[in-house]
C-alpha cells in the first residue's frame, strides 16, 4: 500500500456548505494560499448540505416559531430571531457579492423568493403569535410582516391549507414576502467548482483516518482513498473540520482539550413529498407551525415549497427518528465510538435528561404512513395518501456538553470549537447551519486568523458591507442592503410577480 505526503497550507475536511464558504472566502483574502479539500463522497454537497436533505429555508427568522420565546411575563424574546436574520443578512452579502463578481453566473441557480410564513391553531397559539408578530413588526429588519386571522386573507395566502378546513376553531398566520428558498447543494457545487478554477485540490474518494499535531506545531492527516486502499499524508498549517455528522469524531482524532467532553446526539429526518403539479401550483409558502410537546426544536412542523431542478414540490415534516449513525451514509457504529473516557458522565448525563426525547424520536420512526399523513392533516386537510412519498432527509448530530444549566445538557444550534492557538476548528451541531455559514465562517477566521483579520478586513468589507457593524444598531444599512441583495440575486422583481400571482 502507497503512502506519500504533501503539504498545503489550509486543508477543508467535507466538501459541503461550510468547507465551501469558508474555502470562497479564503480564496478571496489570500488568494496564493495553497488549499486541499477532502471529501469521502464521489461529489460534493452529497451529505446534510444536499437539497433533499434538508429543508432549504434561508433561516432568517421569517416564519420559525422556536426562534421566538414567551416569557414568564408574558413578553416575546426576540433576540435569537434578531440575531439568525442578521447572520443570514451576511450570508446574502456574501452571496451578492459572488454574483457582482461573476463567481456565480446566476443567483437564481440556488435561491428563489418563496413567501415565509407562520400558521397556528386554536386560542393559546394565536395569542402567541399576535404576540410575536406585534414584538417583530416594530423591528426593521422584520418590515413587511403581515398578521391575520381572516379566513379569506389566508384562503389568499394558503389556499391548500384552508381547502375543507374547519371553520370553528381559532385560526392565523404571518406572511412575509421577502422570504427564500436556497438550494444549498446547488450553493455548494456552484462554490466548489469555482474554487476548483482557482486551483484548490479538491480530493474526492477519501476518508480522513487520523489528523495528528506535528512537532512543528501544523497537522499530518492520514487520508485513504476508499476505492482503492491507497494511503496519502497530508501536512497543513490549518485545517478546518467541516464533516457535519462525522466532525465530533474527526475532532475527538485531533486530541486538542477544546474538544473534550463533547458528545452528540444523533437525530434522523424524514419528509412527505409531494411532486404533483396540480397540487404544488395550490401553494407557494414555506409554512411553520408549533412543535410537538416533547419535541426537539428542529422537528418544527413546516410545509415547504421547494425548488430543485427548477422543479417545484411539496415538502412536508420533518418528522423525527433515531439512528446511531451521525452521517447518512455512516455507520451503526458512530453513536458508540464516538463515546470516550472523557465524554462519558457527560453522555450518561445527557442518557437520563432525554428519556423523554429518546422515546418521542423512537415512537416517530415507528409511524406508519397514515399516521403522518394525519399529521400532514393538520396542515393540509384533504390530502390524499396517493399523493406523498416518503423521503429520508439529512442526518444532524446535536451538541452535548456540560454547561451552566447541568451536565449533559443538549444544545440545539451551530457551534464552532477551535485550538488556543487557532490552528485547528471544527463545525458541530445543526440548523440554522447552512443559512448562516458566511456569519459561522467569519468567526472561525476571527479566532484562527488572528494576525491576518486586520489586515483583511477591507477586503472583508467590499464582501460583506455591514461587517464590523450590528445591523440592529443602523436601520438605514439595513434598508439598503436588503433592497440591494434583493436585486444583485433576482429576488425583487420575482418577489412582485409573485405578488401579483397570489392577489390574482
Amino acid at each position: 500500500m502507497s503512502s506519500r505526503q504533501t503539504k498545503t497550507d489550509v486543508i477543508l475536511i467535507g466538501a459541503g456548505i461550510m468547507s465551501a464558504t469558508l474555502g470562497s472566502l479564503l480564496k478571496e483574502l489570500a488568494p496564493d494560499w495553497k488549499m486541499t479539500v477532502i471529501e469521502r463522497r464521489s461529489k460534493a454537497g452529497e451529505e446534510s448540505s444536499n437539497e433533499w436533505n434538508n429543508a432549504g429555508t434561508g433561516h432568517s427568522s421569517l416564519c420559525e416559531l422556536n426562534y421566538t420565546v414567551e416569557k414568564s411575563n408574558g413578553s416575546i424574546d426576540i433576540s435569537k430571531a434578531i440575531k439568525v436574520n442578521e447572520e443570514f443578512q451576511v450570508s446574502k452579502q456574501f452571496w451578492s457579492y459572488l454574483v457582482k463578481s461573476n463567481l456565480i453566473r446566476n443567483p437564481r441557480d440556488f435561491v428563489v423568493p418563496v413567501p415565509h410564513m407562520s400558521f397556528v391553531q386554536g386560542e393559546k397559539d394565536v395569542s402567541f403569535l399576535k404576540k410575536r408578530f406585534a414584538a417583530l413588526s416594530d423591528n426593521p429588519l422584520f418590515a413587511g410582516m403581515e398578521f391575520s386571522e381572516d379566513p379569506d386573507k389566508l384562503k389568499e395566502w394558503i389556499p391548500l391549507m384552508m381547502k375543507d378546513r374547519d371553520a370553528n376553531q381559532p385560526i392565523a398566520a404571518t406572511r412575509i414576502e421577502s422570504g427564500t428558498d436556497v438550494n444549498f447543494g446547488s450553493l455548494t457545487r456552484i462554490l466548489t467548482t469555482h474554487l476548483k478554477s482557482k486551483n484548490v485540490d479538491i480530493k474526492y474518494n477519501q476518508n480522513v483516518d487520523d489528523i495528528k499535531r506535528a512537532k512543528d506545531g501544523s497537522w499530518e492527516l492520514k487520508v485513504r482513498n476508499v476505492e482503492n486502499g491507497s494511503v496519502e499524508r497530508l501536512n497543513a498549517k490549518f485545517v478546518f473540520i467541516g464533516g457535519g455528522g462525522g466532525s465530533l469524531h474527526l475532532l475527538q482524532k485531533s486530541g486538542i482539550p477544546e474538544g473534550k467532553g463533547i458528545g452528540g446526539f444523533p437525530v434522523s429526518g424524514l419528509f412527505m413529498v409531494c411532486k404533483k403539479p396540480e397540487i404544488v401550483a395550490k401553494h407557494r409558502a414555506k409554512v411553520y407551525g408549533q412543535a410537538p410537546v416533547g419535541a426537539p426544536p428542529m422537528s418544527v412542523p413546516h410545509l415547504d415549497t421547494r425548488v430543485i431542478d427548477k422543479k417545484e414540490s411539496l415538502f412536508f415534516g420533518p418528522f423525527a427518528g433515531f439512528t446511531p449513525k451521525f452521517l447518512k451514509f455512516g455507520s451503526n457504529m458512530d453513536l458508540f465510538t464516538s463515546i470516550k473516557p472523557h465524554n462519558l458522565v457527560t453522555m450518561m448525563a445527557a442518557g437520563v435528561k432525554n428519556i423523554p426525547l429518546t422515546t418521542y424520536l423512537i415512537k416517530q420512526l415507528m409511524l406508519s404512513k397514515e399516521q403522518r399523513m394525519e399529521e400532514l392533516r393538520q396542515f393540509i386537510p384533504d390530502a390524499k395518501s396517493d399523493d406523498w412519498e416518503l423521503l429520508v432527509a439529512g442526518q444532524r448530530v446535536q451538541i452535548i456538553k456540560d454547561t451552566a444549566a447541568g451536565k449533559g445538557t443538549l444544545q440545539f444550534g451551530t457551534e464552532v470549537i477551535s485550538a488556543a492557538d487557532g490552528s485547528i476548528a471544527a463545525l458541530l451541531g445543526a440548523s440554522p447551519g447552512a443559512s448562516t455559514a458566511v456569519s459561522v465562517m467569519l468567526e472561525v477566521m476571527r479566532r484562527c486568523f488572528p494576525q491576518q483579520i486586520k489586515e483583511w478586513e477591507p477586503k472583508i468589507k467590499e464582501m460583506i458591507p455591514s461587517y464590523g457593524t450590528t445591523l440592529m444598531e443602523n436601520p438605514e444599512l439595513i434598508a439598503d442592503i436588503q433592497q440591494s441583495t434583493a436585486q444583485t440575486l433576482g429576488l425583487k422583481d420575482a418577489a412582485a410577480k409573485e405578488k401579483a400571482r397570489t392577489v390574482s
